[in-house]
This record gives C-alpha cells, structure tokens and sequence, in this order.
C-alpha cells in the first residue's frame, strides 16, 4: 500500500511539472519564517519560474525533525498572488526521551523518511508577507515505520 501511494504522489507530481508549459514564476524569490503546527522555522526559496525549495526545521515535544521539499507552484485563475503547490521531500529526524516515556513500545532512534506536500500559497501585494497553507504527509520508514497524516499548516513569512 505504502509503494501504491508513493507511486501515485511521484507520477503526480512528474505528470503536472511536464504539463507546465509557461513560465509561472513567483512574485517573490525567497521568504522566511515560520509554520503553525507542529511548529518549524521555514525558508523557501524558488530556484526558476515555478520550482521552489523549502526548507523546514520542527522542533517539538518528542525531538526535532528536518524537512527538505521540492515545489511546483501554479497559478489559480482569477485570484492574483494565490498559487496551490504540490511536491515530494524527504526527512530526518531524532526523538527525546518524552517520545520513550509516552511510547515505551517504538523505537527511540533516529527518524528517517519521505514527505509529500500539497498546499496553497498567497503573496500579498505590496507587502512583504507571504502567507501558506499546506497538507504535508510522510512516512517514517527508519526507526519506528508509520505513516503521519497531520503535518502542515499556516506558515507565515517575509518574502525578499
């Protein structure tokens, strides 16, 4: 089940960034800041027309994890600076001695897997604020193996 829906995000992904065919590039090329939920310092950075980085560094209850994703950004007609995004990333993380105390049962090591993204993206004209709101699902595929479906939310930034 696990390779079904990988496949399925990855040839997703591919199949929208090829049918791209104009350039969609940001009104913005890097913005900084934070992500509401869990809670992550945020910089995003667009490498060409549509593409953006995103860097995002969690620090919570049970550890820190990193998170790098890939972006393909597109327009939404009718609705000047909102863009939705979707794309795939990966993960690493460390659990503390909080997760073992609450979670006797699951491995206490490192946390290492692969994120997807789906979300939307506004630039405010005229100021410099970027406001996003995403869905970001991964998998834990080294140290305790599971599936995590409630990543993402508001991130708000300063945009360069």
């Amino acid at each position: 089940m696990k390779k079904i829906f990988i496949l399925c995000l990855i040839s997703l992904t591919l199949g929208i960034a090829k049918s791209e065919a104009q350039n969609l590039s940001s009104s913005y090329q890097t913005a900084v800041g934070f992500k509401i939920y869990p809670g992550a310092v945020s910089v995003k950075h667009f490498v060409n027309g549509n593409n953006a980085i995103e860097g995002l560094g969690y620090f919570w209850q049970y550890g820190f994890r990193l998170t790098g994703l890939y972006e393909i950004h597109g327009n939404i007609n009718g609705a000047p600076g909102l863009k939705w995004y979707i794309g795939p990333g990966a993960h690493i993380g460390s659990y503390n001695n909080n997760w073992t105390r609450d979670y006797p049962y699951r491995d206490n090591s490192v946390a290492i897997g692969i994120d997807g993204v789906l979300g939307l993206d506004y630039k405010i004209k005229g100021a410099p604020i970027n406001i996003s709101f995403d869905w970001q699902p991964s998998f834990n595929l080294v140290g305790y193996s599971y599936f995590e479906g409630g990543w993402g939310g508001l991130g708000i930034r300063y945009a360069f």
